[in-house]
């Protein structure tokens, strides 16, 4: 069921300088509300696949599928009319197009997210300068949430298999934005390299540290190597938190379930300057971040001892307790 504890209350506006909707949260209260919804509540009509593979349709997914379709084939147009054009410097007209589609996706699935935050990056554009931009990422969700938030130009960093997902893979190649083959070592080598690029001619990258989507909405452990960018060209990490994506639209889903409106929300955190930290301290830094303002629910899972450990630990204790303890007295001879 779903179960909504404390609900903090916000006030939506309109920014003067575009179209989100920005929350004010009245203080920094956790939040501890859930939106996930049991599969009895889904009503899934359409099961493709059988347990861990399975992906299911209810009827709020065949809308969004249907809007998919809708707004598909204008997007796909755009991206062919603008692909042509000269001086679009960085592909920006180009993925400009993706980032309207986002906006009109969003709001015809009642799903347009509220921001809040540092807002005065995003106002700024590209005028603020290069930086990494980085969020967790715990559905598909993720990606237009994104795009409807950050105005800057700015380039993905995404896995390969995404070049083959209709317009998104299109949007993706065209606009020159950075795919990585995970199990390619030549492929992450120049990932790296095309990231430090764009950051040096000030280009905004967006990634995701967990490396991929986390199937139950916690965040899990940063892979390495991403952190090191910001390092190299001493540029500032911009966190990104994103809420609730995951119970709008969960991993076993091939569309959202549910609307995202009151539900969908984005938390832009101060930068955070990269010059003379490791990527160790990084990563803290970043992970810190996005705990502040990450929904309880999603906040990483303590790791269960397997039965293994159990009997290790309990060996060692049964050990210990057999060894005199440190503060017996003894007789010493001299």
């Amino acid at each position: 069921t779903t179960v909504q504890a404390f609900v903090p209350q916000q006030r939506s506006l309109r920014s003067k300088t575009s179209d989100l909707k920005v929350a004010v949260p009245p203080g920094n209260e956790l939040d501890t509300r859930s939106f996930l919804l049991s599969r009895e509540e889904v009503k899934p009509i359409i099961s493709l696949g059988k347990e861990e593979k399975e992906k299911v349709v209810n009827l709020f997914g065949l809308w969004c599928l249907a809007v998919s379709l809708i707004t598909g084939p204008v997007w796909m147009l755009a991206m062919k009319i603008v692909h042509g054009m000269e001086n679009d410097e960085n592909r920006a007209l180009y993925d400009k197009t993706g980032k309207i589609w986002s906006r009109v996706w969003l709001t015809m699935t009642n799903s347009y997210p509220t921001i809040s935050g540092n807002l005065e990056r995003l106002k700024a554009g590209n005028d603020a300068g290069a930086c990494l931009f980085v969020a967790n990422h715990a559905s598909w969700l993720d990606i237009p949430v994104l795009c409807t938030v950050l105005d800057p130009v700015f380039k993905f960093i995404s896995k390969a298999e995404l070049a083959k997902v209709p317009c998104i893979g299109t949007q993706l190649s065209g606009g020159e934005h950075i795919l990585i083959d995970r199990d390619d070592r030549r492929s992450q080598l120049k990932t790296f390299k095309q990231g430090i690029n764009y950051l040096k001619k000030g280009v905004p990258i967006m990634a995701f540290p967990e490396g991929q989507r986390s199937k139950d909405g916690h965040l899990m452990s940063f892979k390495g190597g991403l952190f090191a960018m910001a390092a190299k060209t001493n540029v500032p990490i911009v966190p990104i938190t994103l809420s609730h994506t995951h119970a709008v639209m969960p991993g076993n889903s091939l569309f959202p379930v549910q609307p995202g409106a009151g539900k969908l929300h984005v938390h832009v955190h101060d930068p955070i300057d990269a010059s003379g930290k490791s990527e160790e301290e990084l990563a803290a830094l970043v992970k810190a971040s996005f705990l502040q303002t990450l929904p309880l629910e999603q906040h990483p899972l303590e790791k269960i001892p397997s039965a293994e450990e159990l009997l290790a630990l309990s060996g060692s204790q049964a050990t210990d307790a057999a060894l005199p303890s440190s503060k017996t007295n003894t007789t010493v001879a001299v």
